[in-house]
């Protein structure tokens, strides 16, 4: 007999996966403990565990995976050729359509790139205070993607209009916005995004008090601090409309102890990915606003499901004692942001649990 953990390291499928495929009846461990509830597989369920793992990965549906197993081990195979057969099909249809819908995608995006005109100008000089500037980078560089494939979020976003500074990054799966006064702009709004690197040299030579000028010449960006400078050119991308992620207002607002809420996620339950998956946090306000810990055989229709590493790291980026979380829809994002200032703060995009 093999227990649940070892299940899960031999067939690839999470401990946390084998849980919900018991509860689903489609893989149900051969003895359960009546006393400590644990779950324990015969040896003829690793090849099952390690089909299913593989069907998984294939995105079929749950109710053909569970033909599939149920027929798996009988003498006619038809079904289960069958099965597999239409579900390639289904896959190969639906990537045919894919591509033609991102022809035409891309169609469009020939057409705009052609017809619009830059919006960024040629020349800016601007000053803002050192530890402001300072405290806005710290607060959004978490979130700077890594991703080779998307060169224009490798960067931090420099939006300014008329006395605004906003500062911006992203890697798709969170956001972080925080903004900083600025003097000496009267022109339109002007974007550019400063590369990861270039954006940590700025930060570097932010250890004063006093003001420090910023300039956009051509596509070349520079930081002045007294006699030290940092430039660099600019990202050749454009970045995306972050305004268009903003949450919108009305969702149930609580108020967490940092310290507290850091304990917990590092200590308490987890719901454990397969290899190279991160380790979810299932989160819930109860009544008074404090926001709980669901454990992995909890049941709610209002809990969300976030990467803890993720989490963690947006709230030491928050940089406070006490900040506000903002939930809405359990699919919708979670927003990080400090009580004081409105304006900064990050957005968490929710994992969907598989049920």
């Amino acid at each position: 007999m093999r227990s649940i953990g070892e299940l899960a390291r031999d067939s690839g499928l999470g401990v946390s996966a084998l849980r919900f495929y018991d509860r689903a009846g489609v893989l149900v461990p051969a003895w359960v403990d009546p006393v400590s509830g644990y779950r324990w597989y015969e040896p003829r369920q690793l090849e099952e565990a390690r089909v299913l793992a593989r069907l998984r990965r294939a995105g079929m549906p749950l109710a053909d995976i569970r033909l599939v197993l149920a027929g798996w081990s009988g003498a006619d195979t038809g079904l289960v050729r069958e099965l597999l057969r239409a579900h390639l099909h289904r896959l190969e249809q639906g990537l045919s359509d894919a591509r033609g819908e991102f022809s035409a995608l891309r169609a469009l995006l020939d057409h705009r790139e052609n017809v619009m005109t830059s919006h960024r100008i040629a020349t800016v000089c601007l000053s803002t205070a050192a530890p402001e500037l300072a405290a806005v980078l710290d607060a959004v560089r978490f979130a700077v993607s890594t991703d080779p494939e998307l060169p224009m979020l490798g960067g931090v976003l420099f939006d300014i209009e008329g006395e605004s500074l906003r500062v911006v990054a992203t890697d798709r799966y969170r956001m972080a916005v925080a903004r900083a006064g600025v003097a000496g702009h009267d022109g339109g709004r002007v974007q550019v995004v400063v590369p990861t690197a270039l954006a940590d040299a700025m930060r570097a030579l932010l250890d004063g008090e006093g003001p420090v000028r910023l300039s956009l010449d051509d596509g070349r960006v520079a930081l002045e601090a007294g006699d030290r400078q940092a430039a660099g050119r600019c990202l050749d991308h454009d970045f995306p409309d972050y305004r268009r992620l903003l949450p919108r207002p009305g969702g149930r607002r609580t108020v967490v102890e940092v310290a507290a809420l850091r304990r917990a996620l590092e200590t308490g339950p987890v719901r454990s990915g397969e290899a190279g998956d991160p380790d979810l946090s299932v989160l819930r306000v109860v009544d008074g606003g404090t926001v709980t810990l669901c454990a992995d055989v909890e049941e709610d229709p209002d809990r969300v499901a976030v990467n803890r590493e993720f989490l963690l790291a947006a709230l030491a980026a928050g940089a406070r004692d006490r900040l506000v979380l903002e939930f809405g829809a359990p699919t919708a994002p979670i927003a990080i942001r400090r009580p004081e200032d409105e304006s900064a703060f990050s957005l968490l995009m929710p994992v969907r649990l598989e049920n």
